[in-house]
């Protein structure tokens, strides 16, 4: 306001007493009509002219048409405090879901020993979290794009709170997998805290900010095996599922003073709300508000919330091609991820008792049967030898274990910080093309059957490191690449196959392993170098573009 008096009054005394104010709006009495100023370029028309010029040239706010819409006001407030705030409200978020996931590779151990169920129970108590998160992810995305982000994550952070405490009193093994699949229903909903925070952030800044978003995750992982360190020894498991809600609890208290996306505002029809919340962001970091009216990019607004957030939008001819993509690269990246998790605590439950021996022994044991010395003989022709698997007997992890499992954790920080420089160098698709790739060859490393715990902690620690990137590369592009309709169905249908890929993923990190570690490490290089192909098919590059707020007709 400054700078725009200061350019008037600059004017107004080079023109003398010529004009008034009035003239700025061409509202002044003239002695022309209406139809002749389409026609007539008068001296007060220059004067105008020169005005607005002036002004425009004294604040960068101020747009052509005198009209801005979200992204531009986003854009010229930059990164300040608001943004600030609004990362630690969601990365507290994300530390609760990283608490509640990490809980499981420490969880079936101690099941396993007090209750002593079975592989096949160990894998359930991890798949039915991610049945939970799976069925419900599509539900928090519709609901978000509905009726808004924060609805949704307030609703999400009771819940969640609520059914984690539960969880730890338990009484048996049923009750267990009924309430940690209640657990996963509302922990789908997490995915749209990313969502939230990516419509408020400068173009420029965006994909660092989300990919920095997971040293969240990678310090509740550590806080939780720390928390495991000192409370598993004593306490036991139903303790450390009680303390590990915390975070939880933190959450829910902060929900009320969450920002609703000016975004969703404007898209569902209320630039009146989403004005207010520009102007908060203005006033929290301390830059002039723009001048102007908000509108929106295009006609995609739509005040009836049924035509927002539909599933079968995003299988539009438009976005066809990019939702199977993505829902292939989200299975194969929580597939990939949450197998090296798992496999971390298999492979050092059992490091300290292995033995070598070949799968499926019976095949190769000439005496069983007929058909036996055959396929001996054929794995024999083949050049393949006898696979050598690691096995164990129940065995509580030891503080050793715990620390290796930090170690592999803080793996997370270097896989951070190496997706910030290559993801805005070579763009999302060829970040996490190239990640893939390099996981794969990581995993190979996998095959051998070794007791020394250097080695395994080491290529445990470069694989996770990298396919944490990955997960974070997705997070980055997902959003960026749908409208602002479909953003949150977008985000939320692409984490339902996440949590596909990790319902899967423990019947061959717990189960399958125990038979092969080579098959079992192999169906993870070759899902890995598959998701790197759909990586590379993408048909959009996001890099450096501004988010859409509607679909690109054809």
């Amino acid at each position: 306001m400054a700078q725009l008096l200061s350019a008037v009054q600059k004017i107004t005394r080079r023109e003398g007493s010529r004009t008034s104010y009035q003239d700025l709006d061409n509202t002044g009495t003239t002695s022309s009509s209406n139809s002749d100023r389409h026609h007539i370029v008068s001296p007060d028309d220059d004067y105008c002219s020169r005005v607005v010029e002036e002004i425009e040239m004294a604040s960068v706010s101020v747009v052509p048409d005198d009209t801005f819409t979200v992204t531009q006001a986003v854009n010229a407030l930059g990164f300040g405090r608001f943004q600030v705030k609004l990362s630690l409200f969601t990365g507290l978020c994300w530390m609760a879901d990283s608490m509640e996931m990490t809980i499981l590779s420490v969880l079936s151990p101690a099941l396993h020993c007090e209750w002593h169920i079975s592989r096949y129970q160990q894998a359930l108590t991890t798949t039915v979290v991610f049945l939970g998160m799976m069925l419900s992810s599509t539900f928090w995305g519709n609901l978000s794009d509905r009726y808004g982000r924060k609805q949704a994550l307030t609703l999400c952070a009771v819940l969640l709170f609520y059914y984690g405490l539960l969880s730890s009193l338990a009484p048996n093994f049923l009750w267990l997998l009924f309430l940690r699949g209640l657990v996963g229903f509302a922990i789908g909903c997490v995915p749209q805290s990313v969502t939230l925070y990516a419509e408020f952030l400068p173009t420029k800044q965006r994909a660092k900010c989300v990919v920095l978003l997971d040293c969240f995750w990678a310090l509740g992982a550590c806080f939780e095996v720390l928390l495991a360190l000192l409370v598993m020894p004593t306490f036991g498991w139903k303790w450390l599922l009680a303390l590990s809600t915390a975070p939880l609890l933190a959450f829910a208290l902060i929900t009320p003073w969450l920002p609703e996306s000016a975004r969703f505002h404007v898209a569902s029809g209320h630039p009146d709300r989403a004005l207010a919340t520009i102007q908060q962001i203005a006033a929290d970091n301390g830059k002039p508000m723009l001048l102007g009216r908000l509108v929106m990019d295009d006609a995609s607004s739509s005040s009836n919330p049924s035509l927002r957030g539909r599933t079968r939008d995003l299988l539009c001819p438009e976005l066809r091609r990019t939702s199977l993509l993505l829902w292939f690269i989200w299975t194969s990246c929580a597939f990939c991820y949450y197998g090296v998790v798992l496999m971390t605590t298999e492979l050092f439950e059992s490091s300290g008792t292995t033995h070598c021996s070949t799968p499926f022994p019976g095949l190769l044991n000439s005496s069983s049967s007929n058909s036996q010395p055959f396929v001996g003989r054929l794995w024999a022709g083949l050049g393949l030898h006898p696979v050598q698997t690691c096995t164990a007997d129940c065995r509580e992890l030891t503080t050793h274990d715990y620390v290796d499992l930090l170690w592999t954790t803080l793996a997370e920080f270097p896989g951070i910080f190496a997706t910030i420089f290559v993801i805005e160098r070579f763009g999302r698709k060829g970040t996490m093309a190239v990640q893939f790739i390099v996981f794969a060859v990581c995993v190979c490393f996998l095959f051998i059957c070794t007791e020394n715990r250097i080695f395994l902690t080491t290529m445990l620690f470069l694989a996770r490191g990298i396919i944490a990137g990955v997960f974070q590369a997705a997070y980055v592009y997902t959003p960026e690449v749908y409208p602002t309709p479909l953003r949150a169905v977008g985000v939320g249908t692409c984490s339902a196959m996440a949590r596909l890929g990790a319902m899967v993923t423990p019947y061959v990190a717990q189960v399958l392993m125990q038979a092969s570690l080579l098959l079992a490490t192999a169906v993870y290089g070759v899902v890995a170098l598959m998701a790197a192909i759909a990586c590379f098919l993408l048909p959009i590059e996001t890099k450096g573009h501004d988010m859409k707020e509607s679909v690109q007709k054809k």
